[in-house]
Formats: structure tokens, sequence, C-alpha cells
């Protein structure tokens, strides 16, 4: 049975929004993968377990809080009237506005990514050791 499994995720770099479409694309049964960074969202379709799906996500170490699980929405039903509408023209002051309005950008990288793990232990071992 196809599902629709909406999560709300932080993605708030590239890398992140990398390795949860690695992660979840890795799933057999996946239709539809799509990853909105402005809404923290991760919508997946198709015929797999949402289970399997929140337990790859959170491999990734991040926090993952299911929205909705449930079928997908239908498919836009074509117009009954027969007709065909001609598209909307846009005035060319629209069209200037509607090209000015600037997507936002996510970064490469973000504080969590960047962060290296560095273990020091109880020796320096780059000392050398003497007896006396």
């Amino acid at each position: 049975m196809v599902q629709r499994t909406v999560l709300k995720v932080d993605i708030s770099c590239q890398k992140c929004k990398k390795k949860l479409l690695k992660a979840v694309s890795g799933l057999e049964g996946i239709d539809k993968i799509e990853l909105d960074a402005a809404k923290n969202t991760l919508t997946v379709t198709g015929d797999v377990d949402p289970y399997k799906i929140i337990v790859e996500t959170r491999k990734t170490n991040k926090s993952v809080e299911v929205m909705t699980i449930g079928p997908p929405p239908p498919p836009p039903k074509p117009d009954a009237g027969g007709g065909q509408k001609k598209p909307d023209e846009k005035k060319p002051e629209e069209k200037k506005k509607a090209e000015l309005q600037v997507q936002p950008q996510v970064p490469l990288t973000c504080y969590e990514c960047e962060k290296i793990g560095i273990h020091v232990g109880p020796y320096d071992t780059h000392l050398s050791c003497s007896i006396l």
C-alpha cells in the first residue's frame, strides 16, 4: 500500500540534506523523496514502512518528529469544462518582481556537521620515554 510519510527534521545545511537523502534513499519501495529546507520537512511517498524511514533518519543523528502518515494526495483532476483556458499572462512589472524574489540559501555546512571528535589519551605519545 502506497503511503505518504511526512517527518519534521532539522535540515540546516547542504551536508545535512545529503546525509538524509543518502540514508532514506537506500530503502526499497520508495517512489518519491522530497526535502524542504525552508519548512524542515522530509516527505517520503511509496510502499515502505514508516518505521523504517524513521529509524534510518535517526541514524543520521537528527531529531525526527512525525508530522503525518497516510495515503498520498490524489492527483489533480483535469478540468471538466472541456474548454482550454488561456494561461494568465503576467504584466512585465509582476514578472520582474517574481524574478527578484530570492530563494533562501542553505549554507554548505552547519555547526553540528563541522564538529570533529578529538580524543586526548591519558599519555602524551609524542614525548620520549625515559627511565632513570
